[in-house]
């Protein structure tokens, strides 16, 4: 018996509907991360500049913007020191080494980075940054 009559021999070619779905799933991945990326920069903070300020290698760092009041925001939600310290203890005891980036506003009072400083700290996350503005990317002030 040959079994091989029934099967064809053509191959089935380029399929377009796996590419279309494919690039629907890279949309929305890349439309999620813009929108993720937009909620740090929303509460308004004007950062001070540097010489030596660059842009980074975004590479999952938790951000943590103070206003010019000293209050505390991650993800554009307002957040006490009480639950700013639960939320780096929760991170700190997933990710060893995480890194964090605070963004403070020029006018922000020294006394509330310190405090997030020593936050970060209690909970043992060593690896803090500041966000700066090179000299020529310096907002005019109002």
């Amino acid at each position: 018996m040959n079994f091989r009559k029934r099967f064809s021999e053509t191959s089935p070619g380029f399929q377009m509907a796996p590419m279309v779905d494919m690039m629907f799933q890279v949309l929305i991945v890349f439309m999620a991360a813009t929108l993720f990326a937009q909620w740090e920069n929303v509460v308004g903070i004007t950062l001070p500049t540097a010489d030596s300020g660059v842009k980074p290698v975004r590479h999952r760092e938790l951000i943590i913007n103070l206003n010019e009041k000293g209050a505390i925001f991650i993800n554009s939600v307002e957040r006490s020191p009480a639950e700013l310290e639960r939320i780096l203890a929760q991170v700190a005891d997933a990710f060893k080494d995480q890194p964090v980036i605070v963004r403070a506003d020029r006018r922000t009072f020294h006394e509330h980075v310190i405090n997030v400083l020593d936050i970060c700290r209690k909970v043992d996350i060593r690896n803090v940054a500041f966000a700066t503005l090179p000299p020529e990317a310096e907002p005019p002030t109002p």
